[in-house]
This record gives structure tokens, C-alpha cells and sequence, in this order.
């Protein structure tokens, strides 16, 4: 507020003074001081007037009758206090009724700027505010989009894990109990992870490793894994439920097609810029395991949502088989 009334009063006084040495040049008055004295007073008279009339008078009819009376009564006003400031000249003297004409074509000239560029600020208010609109509309768009991506993970192990629970409840009683105290661990850490934007990397291993146990009831030695990670990287910033659907293609196209299964080994590098993330699997392979799962895809939906072209996922085949699925993103995750 401050700011635009010292903006202001400064553009009043150039204005003013600019007028004064028109005047002056083309010959009119005395001298430029009497003009200068003259342009501020009508000037300031003008402006603090008509001013207030604008701020206080929010109906725009009765605003434009009321400005029609104060504009002249405000020029008439600067032209009585300049008069009696330079004691030069008074309403006997026809240059008085110049002046008022004159302020009147300049008064009427500032007017229309002024209110020019109280238009142009307007619309560029609602420019702005509509832009803001349109971003949030557009985050609020994509923060439905990832978690509905995010929301597709888990009803996928969670039916798998249910029917693993339904065949072993005949047979093996004992591991299907154990098995379900798992799921209710890892359910117990997922539906918290599930209402935050982001987490951890160590917090995801950590849920990872619980999933890798529940796996490991139902594939037994045929799964063996590793996880190399350091405390660096752990501490980095990672959006929840991005680490497992890589393991679950591993171990669902590489290591439960392979007789005997296979070995997972998961190990991440956190430098200056990006966190890079691998799974490494000897399972059967790209070529023979086929086309990885939607899971993948879906990873990447979330990577371009989060981070765009800075987000990378790349699947590579080993030379002694298996798949290695890399994950780099920014290290400043939001």
C-alpha cells in the first residue's frame, strides 16, 4: 500500500512538473516556478480529490456524477491555492480561466491514463489468478492420476497373496497363518506409506524387505535376495510404492518361470544429482520371460508425472541372463 502511494505521488510530481515546462516553453505565465507551483497544486488538488472519490464510492454511477462535480471543483481549487502561494493573479485575471482549461485537457489526459492502467493491472490480476487456477486444477489432476497409479500396486499382490493363503490353509495350515501375519504387517505399514506424498527410500526397502518375506513363504529357496544399499541413499526423498512393482517384475518374469528359481539383488547409488536404483535378477530373462507386466508401465506413468524427462526407467539383459531394471531420478524429489 505504501509502495503504490509513494508510486504514485511520485508520477503525480513528474507529471506536474512535465506540464510546468510545457507551459513554460510555449510562453505561458510568468515564469517556470509560478508554472511549477501552479501545475502542483492543480495537479494534487486533481489527484487527492478525485482519488478518494474512486476509493470510496464503490457504485459506478453515482462514482462518474459525483467525479463530474469534483474534476472542475478540484482544478478550480489548485488554481485558488497556486494563486495564493505566488500571490500572482486571481479569478479577475483572465489566465485563471486559462488555467482551468488547461487543467481540465491535462487532468482529463492523467485521468485516462490512470485509469488505462488500473485496467491493465486488473487484467493482468485475472490473468494471473486464472493461471493459478489453471495450475492448481492441474495438480489437483495429477495428484488423482498418481494415486490412482499408485492405488493399481497393491490390489495385484494383495490378490496373489490371498490365493497363496487360500492354497495352503488345506496342506500347510501353519504357513498360510504365517503368511497372513505378514500381509497384515506389510498392509499395516503400506496404508500408512499410502496417505503421504513421499517417503524414503529406506522407508520403501524396509516395506520391501516385509514383501520379499511374505514371497518367501510361497517360493521358499527357489527366492533368494540381497539388498545393497548404503545410509546415504537411504535417507534420500522417494515416492511411496515407486520400489516394488520393479521387484515384482523380476521375480513374476525372470525368477518364478526359471526352474529353481533365481536370486534378486537390489542396490542404489545416491550422487550429486540423481538416485539411481537397480534390481538385478539371473531369472530366464527379457526374451524368454516375454514383455514385462503393466507394473513397469505404470512406473513409468509416474515417473513422467513426477518428474518428466528427468525420471528414466531402463531394463537391460544380463549376459549370464536375467534382467537388470535401473530407476534414476532427481535427487531433489519432490
Amino acid at each position: 500500500m505504501q509502495k503504490n502511494l509513494f508510486i504514485s505521488t511520485l508520477s503525480s510530481i513528474l507529471f506536474n512538473t512535465a506540464i510546468a515546462g510545457l507551459l513554460t516553453v510555449i510562453g505561458f505565465g510568468e515564469n517556470f516556478w509560478i508554472n511549477f507551483i501552479f501545475s502542483q497544486c492543480i495537479g494534487f488538488s486533481i489527484y487527492a480529490i478525485n482519488a478518494t472519490v474512486i476509493c470510496h464510492i464503490g457504485d459506478k454511477r453515482r462514482r462518474l456524477w459525483v467525479l463530474g462535480l469534483t474534476f472542475p471543483g478540484s482544478i478550480m481549487l489548485g488554481v485558488t491555492l497556486g494563486a495564493w502561494i505566488t500571490g500572482s493573479g486571481d479569478w479577475s485575471d483572465p489566465r485563471a480561466w486559462v488555467a482551468v482549461v488547461i487543467g481540465l485537457f491535462f487532468g482529463g489526459i492523467g485521468g485516462i491514463t490512470y485509469f488505462l492502467s488500473m485496467r491493465i493491472e486488473k487484467l493482468d490480476a485475472e490473468v494471473k489468478q486464472r493461471r493459478m487456477n489453471e495450475v492448481e486444477s492441474e495438480k489437483r489432476q495429477l495428484e488423482a492420476h498418481l494415486k490412482l497409479l499408485q492405488a493399481q500396486i497393491e490390489p495385484h499382490f494383495l490378490f496373489n497373496t490371498l490365493a497363496n493363503v487360500s492354497s495352503l490353509i488345506e496342506f500347510d495350515p501353519v504357513s498360510a497363518r504365517r503368511l497372513l501375519e505378514r500381509l497384515i504387517d506389510w498392509l499395516r505399514i503400506a496404508l500408512a506409506r499410502a496417505r503421504s506424498d513421499n517417503t524414503t527410500l529406506g522407508d520403501e526397502l524396509d516395506m520391501l524387505e516385509n514383501y520379499l518375506q511374505i514371497l518367501k513363504i510361497r517360493f521358499g529357496n527357489r527366492l533368494n535376495w540381497k539388498i545393497d544399499v548404503g545410509d546415504e541413499a537411504r535417507h534420500a526423498s522417494f515416492p511411496p510404492m515407486l520400489f516394488q512393482p520393479l521387484v515384482e517384475n523380476a521375480i513374476r518374469h525372470g525368477i518364478e518361470p526359471k526352474l529353481g528359481g533365481g536370486r534378486l539383488y537390489i542396490s542404489a547409488e545416491n550422487d550429486e544429482n540423481i538416485l539411481t536404483v537397480r534390481v538385478y535378477d539371473d531369472g530366464v530373462g527379457f526374451n524368454a520371460g516375454g514383455k514385462p507386466g503393466t507394473g513397469l508401465e505404470n512406473v513409468r506413468a509416474r515417473l513422467s508425472a513426477l518428474y518428466g524427462e528427468t525420471g528414466k526407467l531402463m531394463l537391460e539383459s544380463n549376459a549370464d541372463g536375467g534382467l537388470t531394471v535401473t530407476l534414476e531420478i532427481p535427487r531433489c524429489a519432490p
